[in-house]
C-alpha cells in the first residue's frame, strides 16, 4: 500500500450540523466544507377548467336527486301499501230524517245533523258546475292529488303561517267522509294516499256526489240538499243558477258569507259569488248573457230550528211508530236516518186542532190558583173518512215538556164512546135480548142503577154496574139509553150480544186486538178498554164509511237517497154490514141533536157522535164524525210530577169534566174550522128510512117496545090506564 492516505466517503450536512472529526493525515490542509444541494424548484398547481366544476356538482346533485327519488318512491310505496281506505266516519254517514206535511211544507227534522243525501242526478248541472268553479275547475281532468298545493300547505303549517287546504275535491271528500278536520302533516299524508286509491276505485261522479253530500254549508246544513232547504226553503232540484252559485260560495267560508246573518259581509260574499260565476263563464259552463242577467240571490233569514217543540215531536213519534208497526221499515233502519217522509197530515187542519184546544180549554186554565188545572192533558186525532188519511193529531201542549203523546197513548178508559160498537155488534149479529126480542134503537131495557146483569137462561150474574151519578132511568129505549149513556142498559146489551162478539166487532171496526182491557166480559160495553184517540178515530171512521174498513194512513210517500219505498196499499173491505153501520150513525146523530152531545153541534152541518167518561172521572171524551171527517177528542187527568192518573174533578172550577162539555166543544170548534171550505153534505144512510127515535110517539103499537119484566128487579108494575079509542098507547 502506498503511503498516500486514502479518504473516507463524505456525506452532506445540513446547515446547522457540525461536521464529524475527519481522519486527515497530519500536516495535510483541511478540506473545504461541502454545501447541501439546492432544493428542487417548486411545481406550479395544475389549472382546472370551469366545466370540470360543473360536471362535479351535477354529479352530486344527480346523485342526491336519485337518492331522494328512491327514498320518496320507497316511502310512497310503503304509504300506499299500508294506508287502506277506512270505513266512513260516523259524522259523515249520520243523516236526519226529514218529515213533511201533505202539501210538501216542512214538518220537522230529526237526527244528529241536518243532512239528506241525494243522488247526483238530482243536483242540477248548473249547481254542480258552480261548485267546481268555486273549488276545483280541473276536477274531471286532473289527478286526485295536487302535490305542489300539498307542499305549499305543509310549508305554511310548519312555519306557523296558518293552515291552508291546497286540496282537490277528491281530497276534501276523503277528509269529510273518512277522516277528520285536523290540519296535521300525518292527516294530510293519509288523505293523499286514500284519495289516490279512491280515484282508482270509483268514478269522478261518485266522488262529486259524495262531496256534495258531506260538505258543510253553514246553518248546521251538511250537504247541498240540506243547504237548499236552509237558505232558500226548496229542494236542490229547484235551485236557480244564482242560488246554486251562492251555495258554492259558502263552501269557502259558510259563516262569513251568510249575508242574512251578517249583512256587513255582503260585499265579500258578492265578490266571491262573482268569482264563481265568472269561473263558470271562463270554463264555458255558463253563457255570458245569462251571467250578466243574474242578480245576487239574498237567502232567506236564518230560522231558529224549532226542533221537536210544540206538536212536532208528537207527530214525529206517531209517524215513526206507524212505519215500524206496519212493518214498512224496521227501527234500526229508520234510526240510521236519511229518510224523506211525506205524511198525510194537513197543516191547516193541524193548526185548527191546536186552535180549538187553546180556544176552548187552554186559555181558561189557571194552575197557579187552581191546582186541579195542572192535571189536564188533551189528546186527539182526525181522519178523512173517504181516504183513511190522518189529517191532524193533537198530542199535548208541548212535546219538550210532556213527552207522552195523548193522541196515541193507550192507558185511559174510553168510557161510553165504546157503546156504539156494542150496538153495531147487536145489529150485525142480529142479536136478541135475553127475552128473545130483536135489539133495535127502540128496544126497551131496564135502566135502573146497580141493576144486576142477566146471563144465559135468565140467571143473574154477579155484576151490577152503576149509572153516572147513580141515576135510575127505569124503562128506557136503546136510543135514549145511548143519549144518556146508561151503563146498566149497555152492560146488559153486551151480555145479550155476547162479549166475544162485541170484542170481535170492535176489532173489525179498527181497535187493535191487543188494546188493553178489551176483555170478554159484560163490562166491555161500558168502555173499560183503553184504546188511544187515534184507535177510536179509526173505528168511528169505519162507521162513517158505512162499515168499510181499510186502516188509516199516516205516510203518503217514503224515500231515501232516491230509493222509493213501497207503502202497503189501502183496500177498504166491509167489516160490518152497511145496515149495522148506518143504523149506528142514525142513532149517534140523535145524540148530537137531542142528547149529551149537543155542545158538538155545528150549524147546518150534520154530525154524529158519542160522549164518554172514564172510571173515577179520569178521562172525558167526545168521538164523532161528519160525512167527511171522523175526530176524537180526549181530556185526561195526570199528575205532572208523578205521572199518576188523576180525577178531573175541579178542573176549570167545575165539579166534573164530562164528554159533553169541553171535549164536545173542542170537537165542534175544530170540525167547523177544518171543514170551513167543504160544502155541507148529509149522511147517505141506507136503513130503509130514518128510524124515528122513541122520543117521538110511534105511529102504531110496537111489540118490541112492550114492557119487559126482569127477574133481577121484581118490583110490581101498576096496571096502565086504558087508552082512549084510536089513541096510540103510551110509551113506557
Amino acid at each position: 500500500m502506498s503511503h498516500t492516505e486514502m479518504r473516507r466517503p463524505t456525506r452532506s450536512f445540513g446547515p446547522e450540523e457540525e461536521p464529524e472529526d475527519a481522519d486527515v493525515p497530519d500536516g495535510a490542509p483541511a478540506s473545504p466544507p461541502v454545501l447541501p444541494p439546492p432544493p428542487p424548484p417548486a411545481r406550479s398547481a395544475p389549472v382546472r377548467r370551469r366545466g370540470a366544476y360543473r360536471r362535479t356538482w351535477w354529479k352530486v346533485l344527480l346523485g342526491a336527486a336519485m337518492l331522494t327519488v328512491a327514498l320518496a318512491s320507497g316511502a310512497f310505496a310503503v304509504g300506499y301499501l299500508t294506508v287502506d281506505i277506512p270505513r266512513p266516519n260516523d259524522m259523515a254517514t249520520a243523516q236526519s230524517n226529514h218529515y213533511f206535511y201533505a202539501d210538501g211544507s216542512k214538518l220537522a227534522d230529526k237526527g244528529e245533523v241536518d243532512r239528506e243525501s241525494v243522488q247526483l242526478q238530482r243536483v242540477p248541472d248548473h249547481v254542480r258546475m258552480a261548485v267546481l268553479a268555486a273549488e276545483d275547475r280541473a276536477f274531471y281532468s286532473d289527478s286526485a292529488v295536487n302535490p305542489m298545493a300539498m307542499v305549499r300547505a305543509g310549508f305554511h303549517t310548519l312555519t306557523g303561517k296558518g293552515t291552508q287546504s291546497g286540496s282537490t275535491i277528491t281530497q276534501q271528500y276523503v277528509k269529510n267522509y273518512y277522516l277528520d278536520q285536523a290540519q296535521t302533516i300525518s292527516r294530510k299524508l293519509r288523505e293523499a294516499f286514500i284519495a289516490i286509491k279512491l280515484d282508482r276505485e270509483v268514478t269522478k261522479d261518485d266522488v262529486l256526489e259524495g262531496y256534495l253530500n258531506t260538505s258543510y254549508f253553514g246553518r248546521n246544513a251538511y250537504g247541498v240538499q240540506a243547504a237548499a232547504r236552509a237558505y232558500y226553503d226548496k229542494d236542490v232540484e229547484e235551485l236557480t243558477v244564482a242560488e246554486g252559485a251562492f251555495l258554492a260560495t259558502l263552501l269557502q267560508a259558510p259563516s262569513t258569507y251568510d249575508v242574512a246573518v251578517y249583512p256587513d259581509n255582503r260585499p265579500a260574499a258578492e265578490a266571491r259569488w262573482d268569482y264563481v260565476l265568472d269561473g263558470m263563464v271562463k270554463e264555458g259552463w255558463l253563457a255570458p248573457g245569462v251571467r250578466d242577467s243574474l242578480k245576487f240571490p239574498v237567502p232567506e233569514p236564518s230560522r231558529l230550528d224549532p226542533g221537536l217543540s210544540g206538536q212536532r215531536g208528537y207527530l214525529v213519534e206517531a209517524i215513526n211508530s206507524y212505519l215500524i208497526e206496519h212493518r214498512i221499515i224496521d227501527e234500526k233502519t229508520l234510526a240510521a236516518g236519511g229518510f224523506r217522509i211525506v205524511t198525510t197530515l194537513q197543516p191547516g187542519k193541524q193548526d185548527a186542532f191546536v186552535g180549538a184546544v187553546e180556544e176552548q180549554l187552554t186559555y181558561y186554565l189557571d194552575p197557579e190558583s187552581n191546582p186541579a188545572d195542572s192535571y189536564v192533558r188533551v189528546g186527539g186525532a182526525s181522519i178523512d173518512v173517504g181516504s183513511g188519511e190522518v189529517v191532524a193529531l193533537y198530542g199535548g201542549t208541548d212535546y219538550t215538556q210532556q213527552y207522552v203523546s195523548n193522541a196515541t197513548r193507550r192507558d185511559y178508559q174510553a168510557g161510553s164512546t165504546f157503546k156504539p160498537f156494542v150496538f153495531a155488534a147487536a145489529v150485525q149479529e142480529k142479536a136478541h135480548n135475553w127475552e128473545g126480542r130483536r135489539i133495535t134503537p127502540r128496544t126497551m131495557y131496564d135502566g135502573d142503577n146497580d141493576r144486576r146483569v142477566i146471563g144465559r137462561k135468565g140467571k143473574p150474574l154477579r155484576y151490577s154496574p152503576s149509572n153516572q151519578d147513580d141515576v135510575s132511568y127505569g124503562r128506557i129505549s136503546v136510543a135514549d139509553a145511548t143519549n144518556d149513556s146508561v151503563n146498566s142498559v149497555y152492560a146488559q146489551m153486551a151480555q145479550d150480544v155476547g162479549p166475544k162478539k162485541v170484542r170481535r166487532t170492535a176489532v173489525r171496526l179498527g181497535l187493535p186486538s191487543d188494546t188493553p182491557e178489551l176483555k170478554d166480559h159484560p163490562s166491555i160495553g161500558l168502555g173499560t178498554a183503553t184504546p188511544s184517540a187515534l184507535d177510536l178515530a179509526q173505528a168511528y171512521a169505519t162507521l162513517a164509511g158505512h162499515g168499510d174498513h181499510g186502516g188509516y194512513r199516516l205516510v203518503d210517500r217514503l224515500s231515501r237517497n232516491g230509493e222509493i219505498f213501497q207503502l202497503p196499499p189501502r183496500r177498504p173491505q166491509p167489516v160490518v154490514s152497511r145496515t149495522a153501520a148506518d143504523a149506528t150513525t142514525a142513532m149517534l146523530q140523535n145524540v148530537v141533536e137531542n142528547g149529551s152531545g149537543e155542545e158538538a153541534q155545528i150549524a147546518e152541518r150534520p154530525a154524529a157522535g158519542k160522549t164518554g167518561t172514564g172510571e173515577h172521572d179520569r178521562s172525558a171524551w167526545f168521538a164523532g164524525y161528519t160525512p167527511e171527517l171522523a175526530t176524537v177528542v180526549g181530556v185526561m187527568g195526570q199528575d205532572p210530577e208523578t205521572g199518576a192518573q188523576k180525577s178531573l174533578h175541579g178542573v176549570l172550577g167545575e165539579d166534573r169534566i164530562s164528554g159533553g162539555g169541553v171535549p164536545a166543544r173542542i170537537w165542534g170548534a175544530y170540525t167547523r174550522n177544518a171543514l170551513w171550505d167543504v160544502p155541507v153534505s148529509d149522511f147517505d144512510l141506507e136503513i130503509g128510512h130514518r128510524q124515528r127515535m122513541p122520543s117521538e110517539p110511534p105511529a102504531a103499537p110496537d111489540p118490541l117496545s112492550a114492557p119487559t119484566a126482569f127477574p133481577a128487579v121484581p118490583a110490581p108494575q101498576a096496571p096502565a090506564p086504558a087508552a082512549p079509542a084510536g089513541a096510540a098507547p103510551p110509551v113506557p
